[in-house]
């Protein structure tokens, strides 16, 4: 994580992934219920790189 801060700059990827990554919290938070955290956290992984992708496709490649 600190190389992709340190590589794309914070503000490049806040616009990027802020939005795909609050919504797979939310996600997460309401309904993945596993009973077991490692699989929640891989769940939620999952679903925020989904997300991003799709996020990414709609947004566009940010300018660098």
């Amino acid at each position: 994580m600190f190389t992709m801060v340190k590589t794309m700059g914070l503000s490049v990827l806040a616009r990027q992934e802020l939005v795909p990554g609050v919504a797979s919290f939310l996600i997460a938070e309401f309904f993945f219920k596993f009973k077991s955290f490692a699989l929640e956290c891989l769940a939620f992984l999952v679903t925020w790189v989904v997300l991003g992708y799709l996020w990414s496709l709609i947004v566009g490649k940010p300018a660098e």
